[in-house]
Order: structure tokens, then sequence, then C-alpha cells
């Protein structure tokens, strides 16, 4: 990894530059490099001048730092000199054991254009450890420099572990600083004589003459001596006629009274010197005095030598237990039994015993009942003292609720899952007692009267059948599972318990039959009925409706389940569909692809309307009859049916036209002939009428339909010489075939849109043409205001000759109408047709196309 040290660079104040123009101050950029020694090792050769020639001197447009990369030195060019810093360390570790002389770290420098110096600044935290940089020329441009420690170099890792020492490097005008941490560490074999023993007057102790024979005086504790064992010895002499026996000191550190005791030795002082060494060599002296004290002229006592007390266990830390008081004067008091005592701690001047740890009578071991043995002795004479026992009962305290677990039961059963089905088990201890009972409860929340979940022996059971087929039943039972302890107070511990009622779909839809009527001529999307499906799972309108297979004339919807009609009905052709409806229910089970169907059948009657009108055959009929004189004749028969219904037979008839002098009358179908003139005068011509016999269907059916039959009758008048033949009756039916015409006409509707833009553009156009127009007229008037004599004669010949033009072509049509011969044209009429447009009959001539409105 490449690392870039940005360091201000600061020239001297009378320093010359080294070339024109140079700046007197910058920035140096150094670039560490993997490589770079941290330890105290020295660092690796340098190059010499011979490998790598420094760069010559640059311009100052060419003035740049460069960083080149290199395997365990650091290249610095700077305004065109070349420094070379090889291993340059900044932090480096080292035993506290070092002494004085001890290189650090030792570093070279190359600086090829100036004579360097290296300088110690500052040194932080303040010390005179280390030594002012020594620096010294290996070889050309290439200095060694080196940081030791001085003659006063004491490293103390537990009192400083860490120093750090400002350095500056000057080469030239341009000056580095840097700072380089020094972390000193712990020599773990190493015994360090620190304290009031190690100091020239040594450690004093006092002890009264009354204390027991052997018994322990004073406990030597050196920093190492935990780490290795070390050999102790009084090295002073303890002559008889000064000490009444030796003291002794064992490789503990604990100096213990001579066997005799020292009683009558007071006030003397004995001077003991110690000498400790390990198996390395170390050896650390001390000095230790021992002062003797009389024995106390007043007596130290208690009102009391024992005593019993019982405490809760829920005392703090520091709470205060008891305050014991002895009789004497400026006393002070001490716990000297158990030493170190775990739980309690007593106060010095006001033998407030009190508690130092929480008496977890679970947790902490021993401190149900504890003994404590308390003295009381003077402050200036020590010996004089007094014991007493203290009893210190705790008595259990319930402070920590039942701990259960899990702490929340969340479960998801189906709603078909049967009673005594488990949910879940509840385990719960006590933390105060391990081994009493608990008692359990539930509670319900959601519903709060819900018997569906019972609690049998710490296990969550089901009581009950779980329906959620009716609104709100179920699908979520919230409760909590209350944990109660036998303890005081009574401690309670509450496990909340969601049960999520997940719905299964059980039953399969239905629908009633149904039957609907319907018009034959009833329109689309005609609405035919509904089809109520019904489903026992919640939620209960969760259906679609789909017809199986049937006809694509009807159609249901999916989600109302209203059947409407799609296509045309005829009853004279289907007078009943049966279709199947499926009934599929959906969003009524926890997996949303399981679903269920049913159907049930539809009835569809369809209802007959009149919708066909009567035909007649022939429909258009030419008879020649002969008048008989004051009697009535048979004309002929009108034969009418419906060829779609050929059930219905009958026809009201009726003459609506061409009877003008009522000659003419039906009895029922048949036509007759009326003649109630019995003498003269007689018609002397012949005579033609065109009789028009509507023909209407009867019955309940509506609407009612009709048609009209055209019946042309010649009429032969009577005359002397045929009285005898008046009797003759001659019929003839026209064999012509009656052709009906239909004429449709289409019609184009466009959008709206359109006929907005199609306005709109128009519009436009007009105004666009009618511009264009303007201005062509406006031109044309102005080239005539002042036109020459022969372009006017010219322009009213060519008006002139334009006139006679126009007055030939109209007088040609003239010439060619007057040359058409007016032929006289049949008046005859063939064929009678029904106009669907205005809904009028007419009668045609086949051969001329004549058509007459009746």
């Amino acid at each position: 990894m490449l690392v870039l040290v940005r360091y201000p660079l600061r020239s001297p104040a009378r320093a010359a530059p080294s070339g024109p123009g140079r700046p007197a101050s910058g920035v140096l950029t150094l670039a560490l490099l993997p490589g770079s020694s941290h330890s105290g090792a020295p660092a690796a050769a340098a190059p010499t001048s011979g490998s790598r020639a420094p760069p010559r001197p640059r311009r100052p447009s060419q003035w740049r730092r460069d960083v080149v990369r290199k395997k365990r030195y650091c290249y610095i060019s700077i305004y065109g000199f070349l420094l070379v810093l090889h291993s340059l360390p900044w932090s480096i570790d080292i035993s506290e054991s070092q002494g004085p002389g001890t290189i650090l770290q030792p570093f070279s420098f190359n600086c090829s254009s100036y004579m360097p110096t290296l300088e110690l600044l500052s040194v932080r935290p303040p010390t005179s450890f280390f030594n002012n940089p020594s620096l010294h020329r290996q070889d050309k441009g290439i200095y060694l420099g080196k940081v030791t420690l001085s003659s006063s170099a004491r490293l103390d890792a537990l009192a400083v572990n860490r120093y750090e020492l400002q350095l500056q490097y000057k080469c030239g005008n341009f000056v580095l600083e840097g700072p380089l941490f020094v972390h000193v560490q712990r020599d773990p074999g190493r015994i360090r004589c620190a304290g009031p023993f190690a100091s020239p007057a040594g450690e004093f102790i006092y002890v009264p003459e009354t204390v027991t024979p052997g018994a322990l005086l004073y406990t030597l504790l050196l920093p190492g001596l935990g780490v290795q064992r070390a050999q102790m010895n009084i090295t002073s002499a303890q002559d008889p006629p000064f000490f009444p026996g030796p003291f002794s000191i064992d490789e503990q550190g604990f100096l213990r009274a001579p066997s005799q005791g020292l009683k009558g030795q007071a006030p003397k002082t004995f001077q003991l010197q110690i000498l400790v060494s390990s198996g390395k060599g170390q050896r650390c002296k001390g000095m230790l005095t021992v002062k003797v004290l009389p024995a106390p002229s007043s007596q130290v006592s208690f009102p009391q030598k024992t005593q019993s007390i019982t405490i809760s266990e829920d005392l703090v830390p520091g709470s205060k237990v008891i305050q014991v008081e002895a009789k004497g004067f400026n006393l002070l008091y001490e716990i000297i039994s158990p030493r170190p005592s775990p739980f309690y701690s007593i106060g010095q001047a006001d033998g407030v015993v009190r508690t130092t740890m929480p008496l977890d009578l679970a947790r902490a071991q021993g401190a149900g009942v504890m003994k404590l043995q308390v003295r009381a002795f003077e402050k200036l004479r020590p010996w004089a003292s007094a014991e007493f026992d203290l009893t210190v009962n705790v008595r259990a305290v319930n402070q920590w609720p039942p701990r259960c677990h899990p702490a929340l039961l969340v479960t998801q059963i189906p709603e078909t899952a049967p009673v005594g089905t488990v949910l879940n088990s509840l385990t719960c201890v006590d933390p105060d007692s391990t081994s009493a009972p608990l008692n359990y409860q539930v509670q319900f929340h959601n519903p709060p009267d819900s018997a569906s979940l019972r609690l049998r022996d710490r296990v969550l059971e089901v009581n009950t059948t779980l329906d959620c087929d009716t609104p709100g039943a179920c699908f979520q039972h919230a409760a909590s599972i209350m944990v109660f302890d036998n303890g005081q107070p009574q401690m309670t511990t509450e496990v909340p318990v969601l049960v999520m009622v997940t719905p299964v779909n059980e039953f399969s839809p239905a629908c009633v039959p149904r039957t609907f009527r319907v018009r034959e001529d009833a329109g689309p999307l005609t609405l035919l009925g509904s089809i109520v499906g019904t489903d026992m799972d919640y939620p209960h309108n969760s259906l679609e409706y789909y017809i199986s297979g049937g006809p694509s004339t009807f159609a249901v919807d999916r989600l109302s389940g209203e059947l409407h009609l799609l296509g045309p009905l005829d009853y004279e052709q289907q007078r009943l569909y049966r279709i199947t409806v499926l009934l599929i229910d959906h969003s009524q089970d926890w997996n949303l692809n399981h679903h269920r169907s049913g159907s049930c059948t539809v009835t569809i009657e369809v209802e007959d309307v009149n919708d066909h009108a009567p035909e007649c055959e022939p429909p258009f009929q030419e008879l020649t009859i002969y008048t008989p004189l004051g009697r009535s004749m048979e004309v002929t028969k009108v034969s009418c049916w419906i060829p779609e219904e050929p059930q219905r037979s009958a026809f009201s008839y009726s003459i609506v036209g061409g009877n003008s002098r009522s000659q003419f009358r039906l009895q029922g179908s048949v036509l007759m002939y009326n003649d109630t003139v019995l003498g003269p005068p007689w018609p002397e011509q012949p005579c033609t009428y065109e009789l028009l016999v509507h023909v209407a269907d009867v019955g309940p059916s509506v609407p009612h339909l009709s048609t009209t039959a055209t019946i042309i009758v010649h009429l032969v008048p009577w005359r002397a010489s045929t009285v005898a033949t008046s009797t003759h009756r001659s019929t003839v039916s026209s064999t012509m075939t009656p052709l009906i015409v239909t004429d449709v006409e289409t019609f184009w509707k466009p959008e709206p849109w359109f006929v907005v833009v199609l306005t709109t553009t128009g519009a436009a156009f007009l105004l666009a043409l009618g511009w264009l127009l303007s201005r062509v007229l406006r031109r044309f008037a102005q080239s005539l205001q002042a036109p020459n004599k022969p372009a006017r004669a010219l322009l009213l010949n060519s008006i002139q000759g334009n006139e006679g033009s126009i007055e030939r072509l109209k007088e040609t049509p003239r010439m060619e109408m007057s040359q058409v011969p007016r032929t006289s044209m049949s008046l005859h009429f063939d064929g009678r047709a029904h106009d669907v447009c205005t809904g009028r009959d007419y009668l045609f001539n086949t051969r001329t196309g004549a058509r007459r409105w009746l």
C-alpha cells in the first residue's frame, strides 16, 4: 500500500534560495512504501551515486515533486534536489528493560547538495530519557542518524508506555519535521524495585509489643513478583543483644515477627535490609524499619463479644448493614476475618459495615451466612485493640419474576384443528428458587370471553372447534399466560400469546336451479335474472360464475352472477334452453390455489312474439268476370297463411281500397260481387276494379301483423245479345310471378371528432380560397382600370362570341327534346312491393319499371 504524507517545508529566514525564483517554503510529500522497517534493525545499504545518479536541477517552469517507489527506500525530489530517506521509521517498540545507550532506531538520509542536520525538537510527555540524535556521514551524500537512550533513562511501561519524539531534518534550505513514536513494552521477567521500600529511607512499619510471636507483620509486594518466583533474604545482621530473635521473610514476601515475640522491646527500632533476587540474575534491595510500640495504657472493648443480624438479599452494593462501636480513644476498625472479605467492608473511622456486591443467594456462594471478625484499635497505638464477632444472615427476597421460554407464543393453526391439538409448551423457572412451584393462568384479550384455548400442565391446547365461517368469529386469538411465583412479594410474568387461525376451504359452493322467461324479440345485453350462489365458508360471497359449455347466446357476469342475453332468439326454432352455471370460490383458504366448485342448471323459456306477417298465395290476382243482372257471385278466394307458424290459421279479411261503388264484399276469405241494379241503365263499357284486401292475424299474440293482397277484377257489362249467356262466368288468374323489390339505403355516420376536424379544415380552406380569390380579383380589376382600345375590342369580340356559343348550346337540347317522339306507355302494373324506408306499398310494372304508390 502506498501512503502519502504531506509535511510543510520551511527554509531559514537568512538562507538564500538555491536557485532563481524558487520559493522559500512549500509542502513535502512523502511516500511510505511496503517493506519499511519499524523495528530496531538497521536499514539496508543505500544505493550509491553510481547506481542511480541524482536528477539535474530543473528550470522553474519544470519544478515539481516526484515520488518514486523503491523497495525499502523513500525517494523525494524537491525542486530538483534528490532527498532519499532510507528505512525511515515512524513507530518503534522497545522493551522497558533497555538501559542507557540503547540505540532506538538508526536510519539513513541522502542529501547530496548540503550538510544535513538532525535534531530532537520535543518529547511528549517531557522526559530526559532520550539523547539528541546523532548524524554521521557514511558515504558520498549518505548520512546515518541514530536516536539513543540517555544515562538517566529508566523505562517503565506501567508509568509511561508511549513517547512521541518530534524530529527535525534539515537539508539545505528545506526542513522536514515528523514524529517518531516509541512504544514501551512490558518485560514480564523483570523485577522492579518500586515504592517506599526501594527509596533511600526505606519503609516504616509499626507493631505493638503485644504482637503474637510469629505473627504476620508486613507483606512485600514488588512489580513482577506475581509472574515468577524470587528469593527474599534479610541481609542485615540480627545480633541477639539488639534483636530478641531473628525476623523471617519467605518467598511470598511475608515478614513475620520473631518466634520469641516482641514483649518488652518497646520502644526499639529494628532496621532490616532485604535482598530480592530471581533466577535470571535480577536483584532488588530495600530497607524496612520496624518500630515496636509499647502496650496501651487504656483498654479497647466492645459492649458485647458476638452479635447476629439478618438482612435482605435485595440490598444494593454500598448499603449499610450495621454500625459497630467499641469503647476507647481515637479508634479505627477493620475486618480481620475473612480477609479479604468478599461481601462486606467496614468504615475505618465510623465502623459502619456495608455491602460490597449484590447478595444474590442463587449466584453468590456462601452469602447466606457470613461470620465476620471485626477488630477495633487505637490509631496511635495499633496494639491496643479488641475483637468482635458479627454473624450476618441474608434472608431471601423475591427479586426476580419467573422467566419463561419462549417469552412470546406465536403460532398458526388451521380452523379444522381438532380439540386437544397442542399449540406450544411453556417452560418457566423462578430465578430466586429454581425448585419453587409456579402458578399459571390464561387471560384472553381478543375475543375477551373466548374459550377456544386452554392451558393444561404448561401446554397450550385447542379447547373448542375453531370455526371461522361466521364474520368476526376468529382468525386471531390474543391472550396472555400469567405466571405467578410463591415468593414475597409475589412476582408475575406475562407471556403474550398470539394464535393465528388460518381459514380452510371446507365446503363447495351451491346455487338453486332457476327458470327465466324471455321474449323472443329481446335485444342484446337484456338482463334475464341473477344466479345467487351460497357458500358456507367465510367470506360467503367470494364466488365466481361461469357457464359450462352451452350456447354462446347467453353470458353470466363473473362476479355478480347476472345472466344476460347476447344473441337473438327464435321461438319457432328453439323454445327452451338449459345451461349449466359453474360456481368457483376463492380467498377462502390460506392456500390461494385451493378452490372448490359447484354447479346448477338454469332453464330459459322463450316466449312467443308475433313477428311474422301472413303471406297470401298468390299475392296478386287478375280476374275477368261477366256481370249478371241483379245477382251476387263469388269472384275468388284469398288463400293466406304464415309459413313459419303453420298452426296459426285465424285471419281477418277486409277490403281497404278499390271498392269505390261497394260492389264487392268479403265473406271470410271469399270475395263476392253484388249487382243491385236490376234494370237499365247498365254499363255499356267494361270496367276494371283494383281491390286491396287487408289480411291480418288474430289471436292473443301481439302485435298483430298484416299484409295486403291485390285483386284486379275486369267487369264485362251485360248486353242483350248475351243475356242468354249471362250465367257464364270466366275467371282468369294471372300467371305472372310477383316481383318483390327491397330497397336498402345505406348511410354513413362519422365520429364526432371527425366532424369537428372536417368542419375546421373546411372553414380554413374556404377562408384561404376566399383570400386567394380576393387577391386575384383585385389584380384583375387593377389590370382593367386603363386598357387600350385594341384590347377592349378584342375583349368585346370574345364576349360576343361566347354569348353566341352559349345560345347555340341552349337551343340544341330544345331541338333534341322536341324531336323525341312521345310514345304511349302501358299503365298496366303486374307486381306489388313494400317500401321498407317509408312503410308504404306500391304497384310496379315489371317491363317498364313504372311505379304507383298506394
